[in-house]
Order: structure tokens, then C-alpha cells, then sequence
């Protein structure tokens, strides 16, 4: 499969798929790749059209330049000039309510509920939304060198896209308050041991160890993970006991009748790894 590069439409999202990964990077590196409304809406479009390309088995997510995403763009918000949001400077206050509703959903929760795994990469700095977005995903990988911080208590903000939901499914609500009201930074050795990331690497490896890790999930049972992701979102959303045993139940069925599955059952008998083709 050759390198494919996607019109996101703005300089700010650049966007590749290369052997079954969708990269999307958010590209700002003069302000920490803070968000821009071109930014989230180039997000939202290529998030959809990646969910339905065929292509496309696993999404990685970061920033250009050093920093994750610094969130919401303070010092375009200090100058008038919207800062991130999605809509027109002067519109009224219901209409930037709708519009953040409906970006948040087309971002950091297109990011948490669709059926192909997403990872986000942090080589730094993930704060305010840039955290949310990065909590939103199914995995984090990030560089010794990243630092997290909800920041919204240093701005005045409550917090957006998602980040007080992600957060406390992570950590737990005691400490997602601490995190939300004192707004402190976290290192990577108190994320790792919070659970806030999966791996931390050397920043030199970053990039090729999230490709290793973004390759082997696109090489993988593409219907058995769309399942499992179903299964645990409704596990967290706190669906009762019964309804997620019988989730389960119909979607391990149906996995069994998946060329997917005799296929690794042969490979098991022959003692060789599988060849998944996603179906």
C-alpha cells in the first residue's frame, strides 16, 4: 500500500496513511500546535473520512515541532481572534455553545468511539484540550521529555472536549479534581504510574516506536478490535453487568464467523502468526 497524503484544507492538520495508519498531525509548532478553528475543522472531516476508509485500520494522533497540542490558543483569545473556536468571532453565545458541542463530538469523541484503535503520540507538552484530545484516545505513547497539564483552573476555563470525562474514567474523580482545580504539570513518571500513558519512551524513538505500535494494530483482527472497543466503552460507561455480558456474548460470536478467526485458528495449528485481513 503506498503513502497516501490527505487534503486537510488548512496548513495547520497535515495528514498521511502509509501501510494501513492514518498520522494526523497538528501543525503549529510556533504556538505549540495550540488549536486553530481550521485546525478542529480539518480535524473533524479527516477523523470522518478516515472512520469509513477501508485503508485505514489505526489512527495516530500528534503534534509537530516538539509539543503535543498546548489546547486552546490563549494569546489568539487575549487578541481577539477566537483562540479555537469553530465559530465566528461575534457570534452569538448559543450559536459557540452548538458549535463547540458539535466539534468536540467530531474530534475527541470521534477519537474515543470509533471502531479503529487510536494512539496519540506525545514528543510534549499535552495541555488543556491538547490533554483531552490525547486522553480521548484508545492508547498514549509518549517521549521522556512530554509534560501533561489540564491548565484550564490557570485560564479560567472549566475545561473542553472531554477532558473531565476521559479524566476521571482514568484516574478516578479525587484525582481528576486535584488535576482539574490546582492545574499542576505532570512528568511522565507520575503518568506512567497514574495510568495516564501506556508507554514512555526516549524522544529520539518516539516516532518509530508509535509506527511499530500503530503497524501492529493495523496488521491485526480489524473486526475483533472494533468489538472490543464497543465492549469497553460500554463497560465504562457504567452499562449494567448483564447488558455487557450479553454484548459480549453476540459480538465473540460473531467474531468466531469471521475469516479473521480461522484464520488464526489454522496459524495456531501450523504454529505461525496469522495473516488478518479484516473480515
Amino acid at each position: 500500500m503506498s503513502k497516501r497524503t490527505l487534503d486537510t484544507g488548512t496548513k495547520d492538520l497535515l495528514a498521511q496513511v502509509d501501510d494501513g495508519v492514518a498520522v494526523i498531525t497538528m501543525n503549529r509548532p510556533e504556538r505549540r500546535n495550540a488549536m486553530s478553528g481550521g485546525m478542529l475543522s480539518a480535524m473533524s472531516s479527516v477523523l470522518a473520512a478516515c472512520e469509513s476508509d477501508p485503508d485505514v485500520a489505526c489512527i495516530v494522533l500528534t503534534g509537530a515541532g516538539g509539543a503535543f497540542c498546548a489546547g486552546g490558543d490563549v494569546k489568539g483569545m487575549a487578541e481577539g481572534t477566537g483562540g479555537g473556536s469553530t465559530a465566528a468571532v461575534g457570534t452569538d453565545l448559543d450559536s459557540r455553545i452548538h458549535a463547540q458541542r458539535i466539534s468536540q463530538r467530531a474530534t475527541a469523541g470521534k477519537l474515543y468511539k470509533m471502531p479503529k484503535p487510536t494512539i496519540a503520540s506525545l514528543p510534549g507538552a499535552a495541555a488543556g484540550a491538547g490533554l483531552s484530545l490525547a486522553l480521548s484516545c484508545d492508547l498514549r505513547i509518549a517521549s521522556e521529555k512530554a509534560v501533561m497539564t489540564t491548565a484550564f483552573a490557570k485560564v479560567g476555563f472549566s475545561g473542553d472536549y472531554g477532558g473531565t470525562y476521559f479524566l476521571t474514567q482514568l484516574v478516578g474523580s479525587a484525582k481528576a479534581r486535584e488535576l482539574y482545580y490546582l492545574s499542576d504539570r505532570i512528568d511522565m513518571t507520575e503518568a506512567l504510574r497514574l495510568g495516564l500513558v501506556n508507554w514512555v519512551v526516549p524522544a529520539e524513538r518516539l516516532e518509530a516506536d508509535t509506527m511499530l505500535l500503530a503497524r501492529r494494530l493495523a496488521k491485526g483482527p480489524r473486526v475483533a478490535y472494533r468489538y472490543m472497543k464497543e465492549n469497553i466503552n460500554r463497560a465504562v460507561t457504567g452499562a449494567d453487568v448483564d447488558d455487557c455480558l450479553d454484548l459480549e456474548a453476540t459480538h465473540h460470536v460473531h467474531t468466531g464467523s469471521t475469516e479473521d478467526h480461522r484464520e488464526a485458528a489454522k496459524a495456531f495449528v501450523e504454529k505461525r502468526e496469522p495473516a488478518f485481513k479484516g473480515r
